[in-house]
């Protein structure tokens, strides 16, 4: 028999408001929200299991929109079991997937069994994008709204057929999605001719420190500024992943509320936190697509996000091996893994001065939810899914290899300390996460949307 819990003197940070109070949580949903302010608890105690928050802080679960946990078929990386559980250890509830597996997600049948492979073994709850090739539009226009988080489209340098590189096919999809449209922003020829360059003087060892050189600001710019020219041209409803320059923010708007916008953005953590002068030090350890650029990109993505030119917070969590990372510049292949670090990072940031508790949860709670036109999620509310995290805001500890959670191993943050940590996740009502141990009898949900 599935238990209702009664989470008790928590400090609730949800919708731009603390509150000190608890949840009660009835059959997987949020019951009730007291605030101990106006309200006392008048149940039966005995109808639930009694969990003092000694203080916490409650927070609604974060919503990662792009991450790449590699299954099928590159499962050495990672995979939706060991990955989900690094995410919910992170304080992670739901995720969106990205399509660039073995094989492809470029058609309904792939994706659903993708979908299946999740309801198994997927510790938190779980969507996966349709992807986009240069001829797969009657695919893509058979995508169900309601049940797929978007259609992924690579404008840049991808594995195998999934860069969509003709004109007419991004005509088409941007035309004829009826559902959002997330991309991967860069200019394909431009990071040809960069690497063209590059390699002639260095060979193919060229210092990880010039990959924000090879694929850079102008190649971003570049093919951000089309995608923008197409969504408004087809009324498409457009979301940029990772955001990396200052440039580009140009593009967005902060007048409209999220709830009106047609053309939204996400930066993630790696550009956030690190810049290029952090290539020295960590190397390819580093190396992501879009390139993590100058110190100057990196503080203005962050203004950005605080004038909510920049909408969301994510990881695009990318697992390699450590063996794979380390290896020429062209042959190691690009990006890191991120999941259980993203939360602790953003609250390193509310440690320095630098952002509010509030506006963390703002852009990685409820504007993913939004963003997304999530089904009863995101938000602290009664009758919404009972996802949510216990914070302790006063607990130091450091990165090291034998607390990290992803199947590859390692992380970008090694030797970082943090002075937060999770201590529990609760997805759908059940407390999948709880100071280091993990209760995996029931999993995640497929995430559903409100369109």
């Amino acid at each position: 028999m599935k238990a209702n819990y009664r989470i008790i003197n928590a400090l609730i940070i949800n919708e731009g408001k603390r509150v000190k109070g608890e949840v009660l949580l009835k059959d997987g949903r949020f019951e009730r929200i007291i605030d101990y302010a106006n309200v006392s608890f008048d149940g039966n105690e005995s109808d639930y299991v009694t969990i003092n928050a000694e203080e916490k802080i409650l927070i609604p679960g974060v919503i990662d929109d792009q991450v790449h946990f590699r299954d099928p078929g590159l499962t050495h990386k990672g995979d939706l079991y060991t990955e989900s559980k690094a995410a919910v250890a992170g304080g992670i509830t739901s995720y969106m997937e990205m399509p660039n597996t073995m094989p492809q997600a470029l058609t309904q049948e792939i994706l659903e069994k993708k979908y299946q492979k999740a309801s198994e073994v997927s510790l938190a709850n779980y969507s996966f994008y349709m992807g986009a090739s240069n001829d797969n539009i009657d695919e893509i226009v058979k995508t169900d709204p309601n049940n797929v988080c978007g259609i992924k489209v690579f404008m840049g340098a991808s594995t195998g057929n999934m860069l969509v590189d003709n004109p007419v096919a991004l005509r088409q999809i941007f035309a004829k999605s009826n559902l959002l449209v997330a991309v991967h922003c860069e200019d394909e020829s431009t990071i040809r001719e960069n690497s063209a360059q590059f390699k002639e003087k260095y060979g193919e060892d060229i210092p990880v420190r010039y990959h924000p050189e090879i694929r850079s600001r102008e190649a971003c710019l570049k093919s951000s500024g089309l995608a923008v020219d197409l969504a408004k041209k087809y009324n498409t409803r457009l979301h940029i992943l990772h955001i990396s320059t200052e440039d580009e923010l140009a593009l967005f708007d902060n007048q409209k509320s999220l709830e009106q916008k047609r053309i939204t953005s996400e930066v993630c953590i790696h550009h956030l936190w690190f810049s290029d002068q952090d290539y020295k030090a960590r190397g390819t350890k580093i190396k992501w697509n879009p390139a993590i650029k100058t110190e100057r990109d990196r503080d203005a993505l962050f203004q950005g996000m605080l004038d909510n030119k920049l909408d969301v917070i994510a990881t695009d969590h990318a697992p390699h091996t450590i063996e794979e990372k380390q290896n020429t510049y062209f042959k190691a292949p690009s990006g890191g893994p991120l999941v259980q670090h993203s939360l602790t990072t953003m609250l390193e940031f509310y440690h320095q001065g630098k952002i509010s508790l509030e506006k963390i949860v703002e852009k990685m709670c409820h504007a993913p939810a939004v963003c997304f036109q999530l089904e009863e999620r995101g938000f602290i509310r009664e009758g919404y899914w009972a996802d949510f995290v216990l914070l302790d805001l006063d607990s130091e500890w450091q990165v090291e290899k034998d607390n990290i959670l992803y199947k590859c191993g390692w992380s970008p943050f090694e030797g970082i300390a943090f002075h937060s940590k999770v201590s529990h996740t609760f997805v759908n009502g059940n407390p999948v996460y709880n100071n280091g141990e993990f209760h995996e009898e029931n999993k995640g949900k497929r995430l559903t949307f409100k369109r």
